[in-house]
């Protein structure tokens, strides 16, 4: 039990601290949003938080890159999609002149659909591992999962917020 709290303990404060961090390195260094290589920096600390914290066995490890591939293309079809939400928003001069709400439903559409394909494949890929965790490791997953969910969240709420200036 002593192990499980200090684990979990652990991916808490690896979760936290460098997502705070790069979120505030990411607000003074690109209004926009944030870089690639934070987001990138940020799927990789995901990734290894949930590796660690699953403590896989040998037999397990088989299933490990294809959970670790379908994570990282969901980030990388994730990022895609904010990245042209973005060139979208600066190529616009007034959003709501000329703007046709059909096409904007069918994109939005289009959007969802490659997220629920994304989602169908990370389970997909999770599902061979899965059935092989044991009741700690299925619980530690869940742990992990909520607190990186939980860490990027914030992160991104954080650099979203416009900064106080006191000068």
């Amino acid at each position: 039990m002593k192990r499980t709290t200090a684990i979990a303990a652990l991916a808490f404060l690896i979760t936290t601290s460098p997502l705070v961090c790069a979120a505030q390195t990411t607000t003074t260094a690109a209004p926009d949003g944030p870089k690639a290589t934070d987001l990138k920096s940020l799927t990789d600390m995901r990734v290894g938080i949930v590796r660690a914290a699953l403590q896989l066995t040998s037999d397990q490890e088989k299933y490990w890159p294809a959970v670790e591939n379908a994570i990282r293309n969901r980030a990388a079809n994730r990022q895609a999609r904010l990245q042209r939400i973005v060139e979208l928003h600066d190529d616009a001069i007034d959003p709501l002149k000329d703007s046709n709400p059909v096409e904007l439903m069918q994109r939005r559409a289009d959007r969802l659909i490659q997220r629920g394909d994304d989602l169908k494949k990370l389970a997909a890929a999770w599902e061979p591992l899965y059935k092989t965790l044991s009741d700690d490791q299925k619980r530690r997953m869940s742990f992990a999962s909520y607190v990186v969910m939980r860490g990027m969240r914030d992160a991104i709420e954080h650099s979203l917020e416009p900064e106080d200036d006191d000068d």
